[in-house]
């Protein structure tokens, strides 16, 4: 195998490995992509200051989300179907977070349960849910994650109804996936893949089928998910929810700072700047840039985090230097999952962290928790748009 040194070579493996429906369910956007594309781009327009004779010895990338110990400001992000990707992929992911001491964010619409991933690690995760209609299926969804001893809950405020992904509609890709001759074609040509899937008893929804009310096994799930996401959300429906969980809460989907200030008032420990990735509204800034304006229009009151774009620990330092308290990973640890599982998570969190490190050094800091604006050189009108 060739050496892994950064990200993009887990790409590669990952994209000969992974059936094309999975590959392009992670590795896409909505409508024309714009915003998926400049997640990752604007980055490059943020440059470093370099300086020299400075002791960078004794560096440390330990910091904390929500009061938890960190082994740097990155979580892993919630992401669908993530055990599609690799047999029993939830699990993998999990266990490959908390060996290295970052959190792992269980997404509702995993493959694996709740349960099968509390099973399967010895310490706390965090849960994803999504703003459904059906009070008894969240309350119970709430539960669970408690008994299961998960130490925060995410709220996905962005998806009361889903952005058009015209690669996903093409190939198939929904809940469960419809199979066509050609995606079957193809996953029949993915034989590492397909026989870890036929090993493995998870292949459906796990918090759903046989939880939600008449989702009995997966043809019924359709027309459940058809009818679940509550299209009427406001920000009073996210108080009943905060009533549900009385753990940390993380509200994640935030790209205006007059939201963000909404979030503050119903009670969240943390909000996530985010759009999904580019998966929802095309044509949104990219999370990079609405950072800096939702800082400043929350200060102190609450963590800020971020998500969508980073493909680097270089990444995770630009929106460090920007005011986030710490950021998640998505696509970057997929990657690492579809091409080599519970390893591959490994070496992606590996990656990320060396080069979140060495750039530190190099920008003239030996401990994450001093980083500031101070590091980075930001073009004139690169954080404009907002009237915070």
């Amino acid at each position: 195998m060739p050496a892994i040194t950064n990200i993009e070579d887990l790409k590669r493996l990952y994209r000969r490995r992974a059936p094309k429906m999975f590959y392009d369910y992670c590795e896409s956007g909505s409508w024309s992509e714009q915003t998926f594309r400049e997640n990752s781009s604007d980055f490059d327009q943020l440059y470093f200051r370099q300086r020299v004779a400075v002791d960078m010895s004794g560096r440390s990338t330990r910091t904390q989300m929500i009061g938890q110990d960190v082994a740097m400001p990155v979580a892993l992000a919630p992401v669908g179907l993530t055990g599609m990707q690799s047999a029993d992929g939830e699990i993998k992911a999990a266990r490959a977070a908390e060996k290295f001491g970052v959190p792992f964010t269980l997404s509702t619409m995993s493959i694996c349960s709740i349960e099968d991933v509390a099973a399967h690690t010895s310490k706390p995760f965090w849960l994803q849910v999504y703003t459904l209609k059906d009070d008894d299926f969240m309350q119970r969804l709430f539960d669970r994650a408690k008994a299961a001893k998960c130490s925060a809950a995410v709220i996905t405020v962005d998806l009361q109804m889903m952005g058009q992904r015209h690669k996903d509609i093409k190939n198939g890709l929904s809940a469960p996936p419809k199979l066509t001759p050609k995606s079957v074609a193809n996953m029949m040509t993915k034989v590492g893949w397909g026989l870890e899937m036929l090993q493995t008893k998870r292949r459906f929804f796990g918090n759903i089928v046989g939880h939600a009310s008449g989702v009995t096994d997966p043809s019924s799930l359709s027309a459940w998910t058809a009818e679940a996401f509550d299209q009427a959300l406001n920000w009073d429906r996210i108080r009943q929810f905060r009533k549900m969980w009385d753990g940390p809460l993380i509200i994640k989907g935030i790209m205006d700072p007059r939201d963000a200030r909404e979030a503050c008032n119903v009670g969240a420990d943390a909000i996530v700047v985010s759009n999904h990735g580019g998966r929802q509204l095309d044509g949104a800034l990219s999370s990079i840039r609405a950072l800096e304006p939702i800082v400043e229009a929350v200060g102190d009151k609450i963590e800020v985090h971020m998500d969508s774009g980073i493909r680097s620990g270089q990444d995770v330092l630009k929106a460090i230097a920007l005011g986030a308290k710490a950021t998640y990973i998505g696509r970057a640890f997929v990657y690492g999952l579809g091409a080599m599982g519970e390893a591959g998570v490994t070496r992606a969190l590996e990656v990320i962290h060396k080069e979140l490190d060495i750039s530190m050094a190099f920008c003239g800091h030996t401990d994450i928790k001093t980083v500031d604006r101070d590091i980075l050189m930001v073009p004139k009108g690169f954080s404009d748009g907002f009237d915070a």
